[in-house]
């Protein structure tokens, strides 16, 4: 879990930083998918933080790993349907190709992580 947590911190920093520069010097070139290299930042932090804790965000984490999986197949898809509905790439783009694919891979191995473990009660 601690390498999970380290992949989804280092994808924050590097999906924000990507955003920020992006909506800041050129935000209105592709809004949508700019806004979508933000909102991947935002998954990939609720995840870092939701898996140092499973056991008490388990849900978090579970939703958030399967909105990431849900936008990167989502963004794959719709780019090899269309490329020029497409202006510019996202963190999602090409399934993940940009990070290493690690935005396909990470919430299939969080997924996979989190129904292993045991699920435990709150006190």
């Amino acid at each position: 879990m601690k390498i999970l947590v380290a992949a989804y911190t280092v994808l924050a920093i590097a999906a924000g930083a990507r955003a920020a520069v992006q909506l800041a010097t050129h935000a209105g070139e592709a809004p949508v998918q700019y806004a979508l290299s933000a909102a991947a930042a935002a998954v990939y932090l609720v995840l870092a933080v939701a898996l140092r804790r499973p056991e008490r965000w388990r849900t978090v984490a579970l939703v958030a790993a399967s909105l990431e999986l849900v936008g990167v197949l989502g963004v794959g898809v719709a780019e090899r349907m269309s490329a020029t509905a497409w202006p510019d790439e996202t963190v999602w783009s090409g399934f993940g190709a940009g990070y290493g694919w690690a935005p396909l891979v990470l919430p299939v191995a969080a997924l996979v992580a989190l129904s292993a473990r045991p699920r435990t009660m709150p006190a």
